[in-house]
């Protein structure tokens, strides 16, 4: 393998995690090759390096190399964009133009937010990467391309396949060398020296001395969960450069840029196979409605099985629930409800062999109204994360525009 710390210097790479260098060294393998690569990590891990890594260590590297923003381009367009069009094929269409495979023939283009790509052009970007071959919009003549593609995803694009948004063929395709990027929680000593660099190169910009970390600042740095990655620490580094008079920060100066900061790193939560998720709030309540059902079930057969076993006495009132009456019926108790002595309503007496316990429970309809239970759960996960829309969207399953929609709905106060 060529020189890593030569690469990263090149490059402007920092960090010294192994999956950092292990991307890096699949990177290199692969850009002799014209093999497509497929690039997945969470947004702002800093994806967009390693296609000119391997751009650079390939044979086109005398080529154009091209980086398409897809999501950042209408649908109506894309197909223009990437393939060109005919003159007079679209309203304001001119002239002739050539789309970004035409333009790169004998280079590198690399899709990133592959996954935002209308299914149409799915089938056109995989006619491409199989045969080489397009057509402008508004044409009929096929055109001949040799380009290396490179796509990068911060979406889980098997997902994306099972919720039909993406094409099944196209993803084993561009995913014929896969490269993770890990996220910036998972880096450990890297952080700091993101941050160590980001604050050298703000103080050379800004022209003023560069901050540093206290102790504790330094440990609550390393702890947090960088949901913004390497973009995020990048941008905290400049406000604090830019905003903060003193030029050492201490812990508690660092939080306050740091709103959602917990404390400690929680471990991962693993989604184990007999697990599922949930696509609506709607499939969220009928679960919870379905364990409901299931636990009353359990409930009924140990109270029957008592019952049968001679184990419990129960008498009850005829304004009793209408639950102890079904499982005495279904126990096999041949005497009519009304020759059950009376007792008080709320009395609940059960005999044991080592005495009798008297007990009295209130019996209380429960409501099993689906809008009840949805404001039940959205109070909770409001008051589970004091009141943080973004966070309770999250542990509910559903986005923080529809969970603002049901606040206001349900006219819930926060």
């Amino acid at each position: 393998m060529k020189d890593l710390q030569g690469i990263k210097q090149r490059f402007g790479i920092i960090g010294n995690h192994a999956g950092l260098n292990h991307a890096i060294d699949i990177a290199v393998q692969v850009a002799p090759t014209d093999l497509s690569v497929l690039i997945t990590g969470e947004s702002g891990t800093g994806k967009e390096v390693f296609p000119q890594v391997i751009h650079s260590f390939s044979a086109r590297k005398h080529g154009q190399y091209i980086a398409v923003n897809c999501g950042a381009i209408p649908e109506g367009t894309i197909d223009s964009e990437l393939f060109g069009h005919e003159k007079g094929s679209f309203t304001g269409a001119t002239e002739s133009r050539k789309g970004y495979f035409e333009v790169a023939d004998g280079g590198t283009i690399f899709l990133d937010e592959v996954a935002e790509l209308p299914l149409s052009t799915q089938v056109r970007l995989l006619r491409v990467l199989e045969t080489g071959e397009f057509i402008r919009v508004g044409s009929s003549k096929v055109q001949k391309t040799n380009v290396r593609v490179i796509a990068a995803s911060n979406v889980d694009v098997v997902t994306a396949i099972n919720n039909d948004k993406f094409r099944e063929d196209l993803f084993y395709r561009l995913n014929t060398v896969p490269i993770k990027i890990p996220p910036l929680k998972e880096r450990g000593e890297d952080i700091f020296l993101l941050f160590r660099k980001f604050a050298v190169d703000f103080a050379e910009r800004y022209r003023m001395p560069s901050i540093r970390l206290s102790n504790e600042a330094k440990n609550i740095l390393i702890n947090y969960s960088w949901p913004g990655n390497v973009r995020q620490l990048k941008n905290i580094t400049e406000q604090i450069s830019i905003i903060e008079k003193e030029r050492e920060i201490s812990a508690e100066v660092l939080q306050t840029y740091l709103p959602d900061y917990t404390g400690v790193k929680l471990p991962a939560v693993i989604k184990r196979d007999e697990e599922r998720s949930f696509s609506s709030e709607r499939e969220i309540l009928y679960k919870i409605l379905f364990d409901m059902k299931s636990d009353m079930n359990d409930l009924k057969k140990l109270v029957l099985e008592l019952i049968k076993t001679g184990e419990i006495d129960v008498n009850f009132h005829e304004n009793n629930s209408v639950v102890i009456r079904n499982l005495l019926r279904d126990a096999g108790r041949q005497e009519p409800i009304e020759s059950v002595p009376e007792t008080h309503p709320a009395d609940f007496t059960v005999a044991r062999a080592r005495g009798t316990i008297q007990d009295t429970e209130e019996v209380v309809e429960e409501s099993l109204s689906l809008a009840g239970k949805e404001i039940e759960m959205i109070k909770k996960a409001l008051e589970k994360y004091n009141g943080k829309r973004k966070m309770a969207a999250h542990e509910l399953g559903i986005s923080e525009r529809t969970l603002y929609r049901k606040i206001k709905e349900y006219e819930i106060e926060m």
